[in-house]
């Protein structure tokens, strides 16, 4: 069952005593408990098994562990490896679902504004595609997460010029998607604006990826989604797509102007304008 976590549920630790000033400056920014393996001083200290999360620090960045590891493995951002990777090298086509879906063409490479982060791995896709991108997630957990992911892939950057310039397409910031609509000008107005809320739960039995796990523990429910779609609507310049699993209802009860389905995933198109030719 899943259960929302709030900060006294989550530890920070590290094994390595080079990181411990690392660890210490974010137990501060977070609010969170310091664990007992990683200072000497008894004043604070945290049991990892009393727990529900740690996040640990060590030299491949940070990472998000749960206590009950069957829950899922350990979630780090890591835009160089892994899926991320792949979706840069191999994946990269006009052809994809997100990309008809966003209006990626030869000719045109929208400005996108994603209000729901999480782990930024659609915005590197956007960003892989040749889209400028900026990235709002307003949780604090999975923000440090993803922030810790970019500034490692911008070191990486350095030796992949591709990856560099990549990632110089991303800007990431830590706000309420809400409030930063609001706050937008007209000049800073993206052109398509892309909407990824939390899914519905699914059953008991079914599988779901590590990452869900964690911010349906973490994040819970995106209660504010309904409202956020229709800032967004008032906002884009040429449409707004939103995320869903296939069968989940349209979100605000809003049907968009026409959907592209997959297996598991559905992107509901709200087109405003005529995308540029």
């Amino acid at each position: 069952m899943s259960m929302n976590i709030n900060m006294e549920n989550i530890t920070i630790s590290t094994d390595l005593p080079l990181y411990l000033p690392v660890v210490k400056r974010l137990s501060e920014q977070l609010g969170i408990v310091l664990s007992s393996s990683s200072n000497g001083d008894e004043n604070i200290v945290a049991d990892l098994n009393d727990q529900a999360y740690a996040l640990i620090v060590d030299e491949h960045g940070i990472s998000l562990h749960p206590n009950d590891r069957r829950l899922h493995g350990p979630i780090r951002v890591d835009f160089n490896n892994g899926a991320n990777s792949h979706r840069r090298r191999f994946g990269g086509g006009n052809g994809q679902a997100i990309a008809k879906a966003v209006g990626v063409s030869g000719r045109f490479f929208p400005s996108v504004l994603d209000l729901t982060a999480g782990l930024g791995g659609d915005a590197f896709v956007l960003a892989s595609l040749g889209c400028d991108v900026r990235l709002f997630e307003r949780n604090a957990i999975i923000a440090c997460l993803l922030r810790d992911g970019i500034e490692r892939a911008l070191y990486a950057g350095r030796d992949h010029p591709e990856l560099r310039d990549v990632m110089g397409r991303l800007k990431f910031l830590e706000c309420d998607s809400a409030d930063a609509i609001k706050s937008l000008t007209e000049e800073g107005r993206p052109d398509v604006i892309y909407l990824d809320p939390m899914f519905p739960h699914r059953k008991k039995s079914a599988k779901v990826k590590k990452e869900m796990q964690a911010f349906q523990n973490i994040v819970g429910g995106d209660e504010d989604a309904d409202s956020l779609l229709k800032l967004a609507i008032d906002c884009a310049r040429y449409r707004v797509v939103v995320k869903r699993s296939t069968h989940a209802e349209f979100l605000a009860d809003l049907p968009p102007t026409y959907s592209l389905t997959g297996k598991s995933t559905r992107f509901d198109i709200f087109a405003l304008r005529k995308i540029p030719s």
